[in-house]
């Protein structure tokens, strides 16, 4: 079976981990939209929401990596343009660099990874300046024409570029605003059919929120609140002539609590809460032409609002749209940190459940992080099974 094939339907769907899904994955070409397909072949008990560019979701740096993908309310640093861009007015240090490598779906296909590089440099106390820039890459694919003719060995890959700027409104309370270019080449030009594909590009923002307070006592602890709206921006579309994806907008709130047991050891927990303000897909009846939710051929304001009402089961299904990640940290003298987290999906909106694990070390102004996925889902050869990721960073 030609790799390419495989590659660009994994793209889509591995990362939310659909369990049903009856596609047939020899009949998807280079340049074709694989959700075309997808979308018709979900069984009605399970609609998953899909987007472009799920690329854009993906955790990518190895210490959020290791707490169950929480990010909202957690201390901040180098990586928080990606979580929520407000925490950097909070960040300690004068700027810090990131740099995070990780082999993605290695169970699979063992040439795709994801690359990020972030840091800060902040203005002044009250004000920072974030950057990041995301590479994925499909590794080098055999493509095939209709006919199964070879046409050529390609690097289809995906990247983000990020911008951000965030500054203190009060002495506990920042916001932040991001501003992101995305340009997605699965396709490498080819033609399928008559039709001409090239690599799609839009362009998005994020805004975001964070509150930090200490709560006084002989060893002061603290809490802190986040909220970030993200990937707000225009659709995507590989050819003139096809359908348009939403970008995977999301909504994500979450919370922290930290306590000092001494002036050694400190532990924090975060919970974060995910939804997708995408719309849900509907429900269509070719026989009587009944519709089940609501039409999704709408503008992004409108989606991201209709997200919270359009399920075709009501209340209950949009329940299941909202993702949960559970984190725990742990701190001894500032120099070793041990880490572990859960994150949870419903089997009918994506089914990705694992268990993370993970450790950090800071020495001076280095600091190494690595990170380990395991999961808990129930599906043979999960293409999200033994990730794993690297992260190094200097503090400046």
């Amino acid at each position: 079976m030609n790799k390419t094939k495989i590659a660009i339907l994994i793209l889509t769907i591995s990362f939310i981990g659909i369990t049903n899904l009856k596609a047939q994955i020899g009949t998807i070409l280079p340049g074709e939209d694989p959700t075309s397909q997808i979308g018709q072949q979900i069984t009605e008990s399970s609609r998953p929401i899909l987007t472009g560019v799920p690329v854009l979701l993906i955790s990518p740096d190895s210490r959020a990596g290791s707490m169950g993908d929480v990010g909202a309310a957690s201390k901040p640093d180098a990586n928080s343009i990606h979580w929520n861009a407000a925490k950097l007015a909070f960040t300690q240090s004068k700027a810090e660099v990131s740099l995070t490598y990780s082999p993605w779906l290695r169970n699979i296909i063992d040439d795709i990874s994801l690359a990020y590089l972030s840091g800060y440099y902040k203005i002044n106390d009250r004000s920072a300046l974030g950057a990041s820039l995301t590479y994925f890459s499909l590794g080098d694919l055999n493509f095939v024409d209709q006919q199964q003719n070879p046409i050529g060995t390609y690097n289809p890959n995906e990247l983000a570029v990020d911008v951000a700027y965030a500054m203190k409104l009060s002495d506990k309370l920042s916001g932040s605003v991001t501003g992101r270019y995305i340009r997605s080449d699965l396709t490498q030009g080819q033609m399928v059919g008559t039709t001409k594909t090239h690599a799609a590009q839009s362009a998005a923002a994020d805004i975001g929120l964070y509150y930090e307070s200490e709560i006084r006592g002989e060893l002061p602890s603290s809490y802190a609140l986040g909220l970030q709206i993200s990937n707000l921006g225009a659709k995507i579309s590989y050819s003139d002539n096809m359908d348009k994806e939403f970008l995977p907008t999301n909504l994500r709130i979450g919370g922290r609590y930290t306590k000092n047991f001494d002036r050694f050891n400190e532990v924090s927990f975060m919970l974060d809460f995910n939804k997708l303000l995408v719309p849900s897909p509907a429900v269509y009846d070719d026989s009587t032409g009944t519709i089940y939710g609501m039409d999704n051929n709408v503008g992004i304001l409108q989606g991201a609002l209709q997200s919270f009402y359009d399920a075709p089961n009501g209340f209950k299904e949009e329940m299941q749209e909202i993702s949960i990640s559970a984190g725990v940290e742990y701190w001894y003298n500032h120099i070793l940190a041990v880490r572990a987290g859960y994150f949870y999906e419903n089997a009918k909106k994506g089914n990705r459940q694992y268990l993370t694990f993970g450790a950090g070390i800071k020495y001076n102004v280095l600091k190494v992080d690595i990170s380990y996925l395991v999961t808990t889902s129930r599906v043979s050869n999960n293409p999200l099974k033994n990730t794993f990721r690297l992260s190094l960073a200097f503090q400046l």
